[in-house]
Formats: C-alpha cells, sequence, structure tokens
C-alpha cells in the first residue's frame, strides 16, 4: 500500500508516499480501507520536532490519527464490526494518511450516510478537541466567549457548540471569514492590527465583558483573555501550553476528548445538522506537501483532507 511516511524531523520536504507492507490486524482490531484523513497543525509541529520532548517520533514514522473508510478485515475476537462498515475513528500510531490502518475496534463509530467521506475523515481530531475544550470552560445562556481562530477546524465547531449551549461568541478571525461566522450566529472580531486593536473592538462589542475564553491560535490570546478580565479556570488553550504552566489556566484538548462517547456527540450533530466542518480543500495522497503548504499558511476555514 501507499502511506506518507517521514525519517527525519524537517519541513515539509521531509515527507515522503511510499510503498510499504500492508499491515494486518491484530486481536481486537481491524483493518479499514482508508477513504479520507484529516491533516492538522499539531501533526506539522511534531514533524518538524518542535514537540519532540511531548510527542517523540520513532522513524521511519507515518502521520495522521483522523480517518474515515470501510472495514476491509477483521483481526482474530472482532465481532462488533464486519467487513464492508462503513467507520469513523483514529489511530494512536500516526498512520492514518495511508491507504490502509490498522484501528483498535474501541476507536471506531459507524458512519452516518449522509456525512460525506471527507468530513468524516477530518473531525476526529477537531470535534474530540473542541468538544473538550468547550466542556472546560462550560459556557451557558449569559455568558460571552471569546474563541480564537474561529474560523478554523476547531474554533468553527467550538463556537457552534458554544452557541448550541445558549451562549454568545466573539469569534476573531480574518475579515474574509467574518460573512460566514457571522451566518452561524458568532459576532465575528477583526483579528488585524495585533492585540491591542482587537482587545478594543472587544470591548466595544461586549461592553459587559467576557466570561469566558477559548485558544485556538496561540501567540498572545491567553494573555489577551486575562487581560479582559476572565478567570484562569474559564480560559482553556490547545495550543499554549507555556500559558497553561505560567498562568494556571485549562489545557484540555484532544486528548481529552479522544473517546467515542465524544466523537459519537459531535458525529450526530454533524449528521442531523445542528453542526457544520466545512472542507476547505482535499489532496489526493501524492499531494501531501501541497496539502500541508496550505495548511501551514494557517488561513484555512475548517479542514483540509486527504483522499487516498
Amino acid at each position: 500500500m501507499k502511506a506518507v511516511q517521514y525519517d527525519r524531523y524537517g519541513g515539509i520536504d521531509v515527507l515522503e508516499v511510499r510503498e510499504i507492507a500492508t499491515p494486518q490486524p491484530g486481536a481486537g482490531q481491524v483493518l479499514v480501507e482508508v477513504r479520507a484523513a484529516g491533516i492538522n497543525p499539531g501533526e506539522a509541529s511534531i514533524r518538524s520536532g518542535l514537540l519532540a520532548e511531548r510527542f517523540p517520533s520513532t522513524f521511519p514514522s507515518g502521520q495522521g490519527s483522523d480517518l474515515a473508510g470501510v472495514v476491509s478485515e477483521l483481526g482474530p475476537e472482532v465481532s462488533q464490526w464486519h467487513v464492508g462498515d462503513e467507520v469513523v475513528g483514529w489511530v494512536d500510531d500516526r498512520s492514518s494518511q495511508a491507504e490502509f490502518a490498522v484501528v483498535p475496534v474501541g476507536q471506531l463509530i459507524a458512519k452516518p450516510a449522509n456525512v460525506e467521506w471527507a468530513v468524516a475523515g477530518g473531525v476526529f481530531v477537531v470535534g474530540a478537541t473542541a468538544w473538550a475544550a468547550v466542556r472546560a470552560v462550560d459556557p451557558g445562556p449569559g455568558d460571552t466567549v471569546l474563541v480564537s481562530g474561529a474560523a478554523g477546524g476547531v474554533g468553527g465547531l467550538a463556537s457552534q457548540l458554544i452557541i448550541e449551549r445558549g451562549a454568545r461568541v466573539l469569534g476573531v478571525a480574518g475579515a474574509a471569514n467574518a460573512e460566514w461566522l457571522a451566518a452561524r450566529g458568532v459576532t465575528p472580531v477583526e483579528h488585524a492590527g495585533g492585540l491591542a486593536a482587537v482587545a478594543d473592538r472587544i470591548r466595544s462589542l461586549a461592553p459587559d465583558g467576557i466570561t469566558a475564553c477559548i485558544d485556538t491560535f496561540g501567540q498572545g490570546y491567553v494573555e489577551l483573555a486575562v487581560e479582559l478580565g476572565v478567570p484562569a479556570q474559564r480560559i482553556d488553550t490547545i495550543i499554549d501550553f507555556d500559558a497553561v504552566a505560567r498562568l494556571g489556566v485549562q489545557g484540555a484538548g484532544n486528548a481529552d476528548g479522544a473517546n467515542v462517547a465524544d466523537l459519537t456527540e459531535v458525529v450526530r450533530r454533524l449528521a442531523d445538522g445542528r453542526l457544520e466542518l466545512p472542507v476547505a480543500a482535499s489532496y489526493r495522497l501524492a499531494q501531501v506537501r501541497e496539502a500541508y503548504t496550505e495548511l501551514e499558511r494557517r488561513h484555512t476555514r475548517g479542514k483540509i483532507v486527504v483522499l487516498p
């Protein structure tokens, strides 16, 4: 089969698509023919070596955790899935950006027929992260929540989940995404001009203050939330780990939402229309470098996926 691999930390140029042996499922596992696999900023940070202490790579390393596909082979002791089942799930060994992946049965749910492959293949990381972050700050009626990177994969889902809970969302994003955010009930906040300008816009739009914050972008938004008077326990960042240590804010993210119960809740909402996960672009596996080039520009609305 074909799979994305790299042999050393580095830039996009270290990524290669190689022919490797198709893995075989063991006890409690199934082999999934991957129809779509999401790509995520964290994978770029892991590949570059920025997270080598937290998430070291063993070379050659694969890439990717999100996936959606069709069960093609059952390992021993598997009874809950059948060959031909359409599934959504994830892997923990960075192997989803490939034509086939071995997945533990406890990391899969059934794919609803009306959720397209690209959406299903890109939902796990952003969905689990958004669900955990929203749960961490626990918004409700009367809250005004600041979301940085509000048009991205995590930020977009988090904003919609917060609105579902009856709270107001101020979503920081570029001007090109303002209309999209407003159509989903988010009050857009233009990010141009730096944090001081953003703070002035927030004060104007929310004169009674901000009560919670989800930071998906980093680069000072946690400090901005503190400056605006948000208590540390109601700030969650999925990216600024230094701020978690320095300021005592929360760092709930993918690991806290990496379970089938939370994934089921997100996918159910995608299926019934309560949530929308835009697919910004899709690429063939051979175009994985182009996919990460677009991702690393950090101007994507929704998800980028590869379609093996």
